[in-house]
């Protein structure tokens, strides 16, 4: 279906054509509005409901992270040590909800937050026609901590993780810039941390998403356009838990996200996204722009829910990647309707078993086609991606329903570990296939099967 063409907003090595990144005078010192005393909050929660919503249909690869998940402060609260702070928050008046608790007016929550606030800028050098030209990709961040941790999302930063001889800067609103080190990035669900060498600096609290509701307003700070930085704006939110495909063939990412009609723009990505009381609910991701047909869209911007990606911005910090992500050894891809004409079930259907991996132990085999996790039903790859990333850690078991030969089997199956080393055995057990000559796969798989782009898991 394709309705729509997505667009990473800061994005896809957006680089800026209008000038060099200059920063403003500084900014207001003082701030005229305090949030209360914020103390370290050691909370874990559950997971938060998935609409299945796939907005973006042409589905390419690659697959959500850890969703629904609360920080775990796994850092000591010590005068040395990293922490990031977490708020609780009135909610706003509902039907439910009598809390009287008063929000911030526009400036105040800018006031109070602009110090907090940074551009980060990723130069890169290109060797054209044998000539060096060096450019710079434009995006924003949200400091995390005192003593340096910088929040931003994977794909402002991505060609830094790629090559070590790109650099990043990082600038806040007074004038002072400093060189941002990668500590970890998580493609699957487009978050990095990076690291400045500072202390005594303005943090950001993190909010509860969880207590979001649609129609209350939110507010973005960020640099759109790599330009125009510190840029303020508003909105509400317009929806809440929608799962949206993003990237380009063979590289894409699922992503649960909240909808809001905030302005967010080439330069916003990576910036956090506050609700009315000043806690950071998101974090700026990425924008529709333009469907397939032509037809222009606007006001459909999207941010990653705070709650999302707390566990991982903890992880990013103490390990440099996230710890405990299921990962079972295979690549798969949907039943295409031509196969499902053909009475063949919908699915995730696998392509290839790595060896030595959770999925080899458990029976799994290529051809097989998963229609259920659990009591979860799978009807795509990117139904799999979900249930995956939202409801299950590594070394959990789980049973899977799978189609065999039109037969039905319930395979039991324990998660490994998503990490470089099985990783690596996929990517090996790929290697292995495409240097195998072309064969039939047999059974009814037997005439030309429309593979196209894989989700490794």
């Amino acid at each position: 279906m394709d309705e729509f063409n997505f667009y990473d907003s800061e994005n896809d090595g957006y680089r800026g054509g209008f000038g060099g990144y200059v920063d403003p005078e500084p900014g207001m010192s003082g701030t005229p509005y305090s949030t209360g005393p914020m103390q370290p909050r050691h909370k874990k929660g559950g997971a938060g409901k998935f609409i299945a919503l796939v907005l973006a249909c042409a589905i390419a690869g690659g697959g959500a992270g850890v969703g629904g998940a609360y920080l775990y402060n796994r850092m000591a609260a010590s005068s040395s040590s990293t922490v990031i702070y977490e708020e609780d928050r009135p909610q706003v008046r509902t039907v439910l909800n009598t809390n009287n608790g008063q929000p911030m007016t526009p400036e105040q929550l800018y006031a109070a937050n602009l110090a907090s606030c940074v551009g980060i800028t990723v130069n890169t050098t290109q060797n054209i026609w044998g000539q060096t030209t060096t450019s710079a990709a434009s995006g924003s961040g949200f400091v995390l901590s005192r003593d340096g941790y910088i929040a931003t999302n994977y794909h402002v930063i991505e060609s830094a993780a790629k090559d070590s001889g790109v650099s990043i800067q990082v600038s806040f609103s007074n004038g002072d810039k400093y060189d941002g080190n990668l500590v970890g990035g998580e493609k699957d669900n487009d978050v990095a941390v990076l690291k400045i060498e500072a202390a005594g600096l303005t943090y950001v609290t993190l909010g509860d998403s969880s207590k979001l509701v649609v129609g209350e307003a939110v507010y973005a700070i960020g640099n759109p356009l790599g330009e125009l930085t510190y840029s303020l704006t508003d909105g509400i939110v317009s929806a809440l838990d929608r799962l949206i495909t993003t990237g380009e063939n063979g590289d894409s990412t699922t992503l649960n996200v909240l909808q809001t009609n905030c302005a967010i723009n080439p330069g916003n990505s990576g910036g956090p996204l506050f609700d009315s009381y000043g806690n950071v609910i998101g974090i700026t991701t990425a924008k529709y722009t333009q469907s397939s047909s032509g037809v222009n869209a606007e006001g459909l911007g999207f941010a990653l829910p705070i709650n999302d990606v707390k566990e991982i911005l903890a992880d990013l910090i103490e390990h440099g990647y996230v710890t405990g992500k299921p990962y079972m050894g295979v690549r798969v891809d949907n039943v295409s309707q031509e196969a499902q004409r053909y009475g063949i079930s919908a699915g995730a259907v696998i392509v290839s078993v790595a060896d030595g991996s959770c999925a080899e132990k458990a029976g799994l085999q290529a051809n097989d086609i998963i229609i259920a996790i659990d009591d979860t039903a799978i009807d795509s790859s990117t139904a799999l991606t979900a249930a995956l990333s939202t409801g299950y850690k590594a070394g959990d078991t789980a049973t899977l329903t799978v189609i065999r030969d039109r037969q039905e089997l319930k395979l039991t199956i324990t998660f490994d570990e998503k990490n470089a080393e099985t990783e690596s055995r996929n990517q090996i057990q790929q290697e292995q296939q495409q240097q195998q000559p072309s064969q039939g796969n047999g059974g009814y798989y037997g005439y030309q099967w429309p593979f196209g782009n894989l989700f490794p898991w």
